[in-house]
């Protein structure tokens, strides 16, 4: 087959990568296109990801540019596929691919694991042909999103328990950022100012960095997500804060980490796979999957600051690892 993935946010960069790598160890050909997004293009060259960037970026945080920009990207998509004979689409939160398969009529599938994103998620569930989704989300939150029963297929667990099976992290990445192994390593993911379901500031998460940034005995990696959130952190002049200049292999970073402390869900949820305590300071609502792991106790909502327990991790941490192949079988059920 000629498969077409789209990845158009950083997370989305390694759910695939394993779903590639058995896609072409199966024979398949696959072509990947992105958007200049974050660290969404830097990503795919750090894992060796062939791509090619169609139609303009992500549209910031209003509604209006959100739009623009779809309506930018989908003719550019549309242009780009339409004589490329593909057999199938499949792509993770990203909408716009599958409202170009349907008008082509080429099968597709769309996988996402927060429900809450109405806009987005309405709008890829109703035009791909299968939807795959975590067992942890009811039904009924689906059906708002026009994914009915008949065309949704679930897997147990995380995702990324799935495309983190099997995975080693590279100690190189310490190096790469000078950190000091004696200290309290803790990773810090920004919130996701620029998404619509996270309209409202979170100033929780400024209180976790001044908490971090003074603390003489730790180290905090934080990982923005737009180079006006990079800015912002290196304006604090905390000297317990390490702002990687660009992409790194946040999941080595993470694997290795004493402590995670996420605003959005994706590192969370990482963490939660990798077996290192995590706090969540994500301001939307919580989505089914998170709700999950907070009551199964390995994921902690952060209420203040003050809060975090710091402290060096031994031992050995408890992986949940799941086989990707089934994720990718899932989603090959849309042919």
């Amino acid at each position: 087959m000629r498969v077409w993935i789209d990845v158009s946010n950083s997370p989305q960069v390694p759910f695939f990568w394993p779903l590639i790598a058995l896609l072409e160890q199966r024979g398949h050909e696959v072509e990947v296109t992105t958007r200049e997004y974050a660290q969404t293009v830097e990503l795919l060259r750090l894992h060796g990801i062939p791509h090619e960037v169609v139609g303009p970026g992500h549209g910031g945080a209003s509604t209006l540019g959100k739009a623009r920009a779809a309506a930018g990207r989908l003719p550019a998509l549309r242009r780009w596929s339409r004589r490329r004979g593909f057999d199938l689409v499949l792509s993770h939160a990203s909408h716009e691919p599958q409202l170009v398969a349907r008008s082509l009529g080429i099968p597709s599938a769309y996988a996402f694991d927060y429900e809450l994103a109405r806009v987005q998620h309405g709008l890829g569930s109703r035009a791909a042909r299968r939807v795959v989704v975590p067992d942890a989300i009811p039904q009924e939150r689906l059906d708002r999103l026009g994914a009915r029963e008949r065309k949704v297929r679930r897997f147990p667990g995380l995702e990324e328990e799935y495309y983190l099976a099997g995975f080693e992290p590279d100690h190189g990445v310490l190096d790469e950022l000078g950190l000091d192994p004696e200290r309290i390593l803790v990773v810090v993911r920004t919130p996701p100012d620029v998404s619509l379901y996270h309209r409202h500031g979170n100033p929780l998460f400024a209180n976790v960095l001044r908490r971090l940034g003074t603390a003489a005995d730790v180290q905090a990696v934080v990982l923005p997500r737009t180079a006006e959130q990079r800015a912002a952190i290196l304006g604090l002049e905390l000297p317990s804060l390490v702002v990687p200049e660009h992409a790194v292999d946040a999941q080595s970073l993470v694997a290795l980490s004493d402590l995670v402390v996420s605003a959005g869900g994706t590192m969370n949820r990482e963490a939660a796979a990798l077996g290192v305590p995590v706090y969540t300071t994500f301001a939307g609502r919580i989505g089914a999957v998170d709700e999950g792991l907070i009551r199964a106790g390995r994921l902690r909502r952060l209420e203040s600051a003050d809060e975090l327990v710091l402290g060096k991790r031994g031992g050995t941490r408890k992986r949940v690892e799941r086989d990707p192949a089934l994720l990718l079988d899932l989603m090959l059920t849309a042919l």
